[in-house]
């Protein structure tokens, strides 16, 4: 059959708006809802093939449902004037893109779809809907479709019926029983979708359920039977109308792109990546552009007259040889492994790809098992001819996530060397806040389509190991990865080259991948008979807890149930209900039991449980279990390219999440151990983000303060409370301390009256009086405020960029959001350059002196070393005197170490 595509634009212009971070343009204008309906549409026309297509907006002014019923959505909030400035480039793109644009007065855009979905069902054209609204659920039926781009979600009249629990021709009568509260229509009171899927499957229709109103009992009995003078108008308001007259197919035949108006548009609201497929002389571009000239044609991924590509796979001697000598010619190279899995300390290597220039690429498979697997090198004799490449400090490689590979080729004895660039760290210190795989960056800078993993593998219960893919298809797969890597560098790397402070920041995080990687490989010694001890005993509590949490509530309950905790604590005990859920029931999450826990004790005993439930459970219990075999030691993974603000992230399992303000937390940190004849030792920035904002701020009075060595929290209680600095008390002190910390983090007057049990009028009158003595501070919180809505990102001391999406959002809390992160982010972001550098600094000093000392963590501001004990004086001078020496700020850095047997006694 003909196909009829037609796209919702109204309800994808707010989806799109409110789903989207606050992108901009270079001189500031809101671009995110532009941005998200070109993908959209775009995305379409890959994917499907249509004769007659149309994007349909509401056109402005009234329509026949105000006439109906005056309050018609009278309570929707004005639209945001971010999205008014929108709408009419998002009309120009949509036309130069070829879509047909319908816009028809005195009716919605759903009135002029659902009329055209019937005009296309008489003339034998079938429909597909792209939309987010469920109204447009009434118009599907045999040859009547809806997808939902955003969901992929496809609604089909089987997958209405499961989605709502009525068919397609009951949407109607289930929407008029509800009501929409979007569009201020009453329903009927209370009923919801379960209730009102209930009457229509009972009765048969509205009509039956209205016939039969007064045999329906209770609450909502009555609220129906109140009603039933209301649902035949609220039936007319929800009814999609399909009779509207001037409409025809073949005013929607799809018109050619016009790529002109496109590369300027492009170019005016900063759509690079859109901009470059449009470029002269591009290939891939080019190509991409005549593709989307045909109408509505779908994509493949060889496009006709795309760059050719030519992938060799390596099977013999001979043909290894000469790739090696092509590697040791070349001036750099990229390599990738492909592995058995993604543990980097037990994976093996499958097979490994080169490539020196783009479209250009080989695969070397090494351990295939598959039907094809006759015909590989043996792969000890393989890697043994390329060990001395790979090792070779003086021939430059290129990779993805260098790291993981480095891993991989240490678990075969060798020691990966000359690693000189890292794709994923280009693209994160270039955009800390966006997606850094390279199959996000091949098609973000590259204009690229790359084969993803799941396309050779499968996906789900039936994805194969690697090992088990085809050897010519994984030669394409892992060839492509390859030379997309090397692609990407030539484009990442010189825009990091051309900023001094970018390639400063690059040039830190490349030697710390190397530092994290031994670090990584070394892993930690765990005391597991302990864990287990502790584990019981942690059991013993929660069973007491337990007992204690039934007796407070009058009843067993699961303590793991929001749902049993809701109604314990809203229907049986009547406690306060702090905030609801999305959904709109009362929520039970740990901020509202721990308001709740100040006044009654069974949420205080919920908040403990949930405490020492989760220590038994992601520590005491699982910590042994991970413990590699070969090695008696846990490995975690530190990922560089997750933060934002530059620090590290630990996973697999996280070791910077143990808490410390608990004494069951602290204990858990008794079992990370050292060996016989070593210590633990832990060496720690002191108040590192205080001294940070002081050399920011350049406020005389902190910095005095630092300078003298004085007790800073001390100092800062002495200016607000107006005393001697000697009669300083210790709930000043208190006061003080949290005030430092809290305005570091961007705290408000009601934040801190919450964290210090306050008023208020009392919380900003300390706020104030902090200001006006540090008015340095708050000089820079003033102007990091305006420089961050002016560039979009702000900066640590040493040029790292902090990317803020949200911070001219007109969405309030997450702009308010924003503007907290741009206050603190470049004191974190500091915080987290400095500690990198430490690594750097204490990693080179042991392979320098030939200690036998190592890292093996790295926690937030905090230094963990496993030290032989007869360099354990030598270590305490060096370790501190190093990480105070990596920098020179307006404070002095200072570094506190200790040290015992375990992590709880160093710390």
């Amino acid at each position: 059959m003909p196909k009829l595509l037609m796209v919702d634009g109204s309800s994808y212009l707010y989806r799109a708006f409110h789903a989207l971070p606050d992108l901009r343009s270079a001189d500031g204008l809101p671009t995110g809802a532009m941005h998200g309906m070109v993908s959209m549409l775009k995305k379409l026309r890959a994917e499907y093939a249509a004769d007659y297509c149309a994007c349909v907006f509401d056109a402005k002014g009234r329509t026949f449902r105000d006439d109906i019923y005056a309050e018609y959505k009278a309570q929707r909030a004005p639209m945001p004037d971010d999205l008014v400035r929108q709408i009419e480039p998002i009309h120009d793109l949509v036309r130069a893109l070829g879509w047909p644009l319908l816009m028809h007065g005195g009716v919605e855009a759903d009135d002029v779809i659902g009329t055209l979905a019937r005009i296309a069902a008489r003339s034998g054209v079938e429909t597909v809907i792209s939309t987010g609204d469920k109204d447009l659920a009434q118009l599907v039926g045999p040859h009547v479709t809806l997808i939902n781009t955003m969901s992929n979600e496809r609604l089909d009249p089987e997958g209405v019926k499961a989605k709502f629990g009525v068919p397609p021709e009951r949407i109607v009568d289930y929407l008029t029983l509800m009501g929409d509260s979007v569009d201020n229509v009453p329903g009927v009171e209370k009923v919801g979708p379960k209730t009102a899927a209930k009457w229509i499957a009972e009765f048969g229709s509205l009509e039956g359920v209205m016939t039969h109103a007064t045999e329906i009992k209770g609450v909502a009995g009555e609220n129906l039977r109140r009603a039933l003078a209301w649902l035949p108008t609220g039936r007319v308001l929800v009814t999609v109308k399909c009779d509207i007259e001037g409409l025809a197919l073949e005013a929607l035949k799809p018109a050619p792109v016009d790529h002109e108006r496109l590369r300027e548009m492009y170019a005016r609201y900063g759509f690079r990546t859109w901009l470059r497929e449009l470029e002269p002389g591009n290939a891939v571009g080019a190509t991409l552009a005549a593709a989307t000239a045909a109408p509505l044609q779908p994509e493949r991924r060889e496009l006709p007259g795309e760059q050719p590509k030519h992938y060799e796979t390596i099977r013999t001697e001979p043909h290894l040889r000469e790739w090696i000598a092509r590697l040791e010619a070349a001036d750099l190279a990229a390599v990738d492994t492909e592995t058995t899995g993604l543990d980097p300390m037990r994976s093996r290597i499958v097979g490994v790809s080169f490539a020196l220039e783009p479209y250009t690429g080989a695969y070397l498979p090494l351990a295939h098992a598959g039907p094809d697997a006759e015909g590989q090198l043996p792969l000890d004799f393989a890697l043994g001819l390329l060990k001395p490449w790979l090792e070779s400090p003086a021939h430059r490689k290129v990779g993805q996530n260098l790291k993981y590979d480095a891993h991989i080729f240490a678990n075969h004895g060798i020691a990966l060397a000359g690693i000189s660039h890292d794709t994923l760290l280009q693209s994160y210190v270039m955009e800390s806040h966006r997606s850094h795989d390279m199959d996000s960056l091949a098609a973000r800078h590259l204009g690229r389509t790359t084969i993803k993993f799941e396309d050779v593998a499968g996906k789900g219960a039936g994805q194969i190991g690697f090992d088990q893919v085809a050897i010519e298809k994984a030669a394409e797969y892992s060839s492509e990865d390859a030379e997309v890597t090397l692609q990407l560098h030539q484009t990442l790397w010189p825009q990091v080259q051309a900023d001094p402070k970018l390639r400063f920041i690059y040039e830190l995080e490349v030697p710390v991948s190397r530092v994290l990687m031994k670090m990584e490989r070394t892993g930690v010694l765990i005391d597991a008979g302990l864990l287990e001890k502790q584990g019981n005993e942690l059991g013993v509590t929660m069973i007491e807890l337990e007992r204690q949490a039934y007796e407070l509530a009058g009843q067993p309950f699961n303590l793991g149930s929001p749902k049993q905790i809701g109604e314990i604590f809203f229907e049986r005990m009547k406690l306060p209900v702090i905030k609801k859920t999305p959904s709109g029931a009362p929520s039970t999450d740990e901020e509202v039991l721990q308001k709740l826990a100040e006044d009654y004790p069974l949420p205080k005993v919920l908040l403990e449980y949930r405490g020492i439930s989760k220590l038994k459970s992601t520590y005491t219990d699982k910590l042994p279990r991970m413990v590699n075999l070969a090695t008696g030691r846990v490995h975690t993974n530190y990922a560089q390219a997750v933060a934002v603000t530059g620090r590290l992230s630990s996973n697999d399992p996280n070791l910077q999440n143990i808490p410390i303000r608990t004494a069951a937390g602290r204990r858990i940190r008794e079992a990370f151990i050292a060996p016989p004849g070593s210590v633990i030792m832990s060496a720690d920035y002191s108040q590192i983000e205080l001294r940070i904002m002081a050399h920011i701020s350049k406020d005389p009075a902190l910095l005095a303060a630092f300078a003298a060595g004085e007790d800073v929290h001390r100092a800062t209680a002495s200016e607000i409370f107006g005393a001697p600095r000697a009669e300083v008390n210790a709930e000043q002190r208190r006061y003080a301390k949290v005030i430092n910390f809290g305005l570091i983090y961007g705290m408000s007057a009601f934040g801190l009256a919450a964290n210090l049990g306050i008023e208020r009028d009392a919380a900003k009158n300390y706020i104030d009086r902090y200001f006006d003595r540090f008015a340095g501070v708050k000089r820079y919180m003033d102007e990091t405020r305006i420089a961050a809505k002016a560039q979009g990102y702000v900066e640590t001391v040493f040029g790292r960029r902090l990317w803020l999406p949200e911070i001219n959002s007109p969405n309030g809390p997450r702009r308010q959001g924003a503007e907290r992160s741009a206050i603190n982010a470049p004191m974190q972001g500091t915080a987290a350059d400095l500690i990198k550098m430490s690594m750097i600094a204490v990693a080179l000093r042991i392979d320098e002196d030939g200690l036998r000392s190592r890292l093996i963590m790295q926690v937030h501001d905090e230094l963990v070393l496993e030290v032989p004990q007869e360099e354990l004086e030598l270590m305490r001078v060096l370790v501190p005197q190093l990480m105070g020496g990596v920098a020179r700020l307006d404070v002095p850095l200072l570094a506190e170490v200790g040290s015992g047997a375990n992590w709880d006694q160093a710390h």
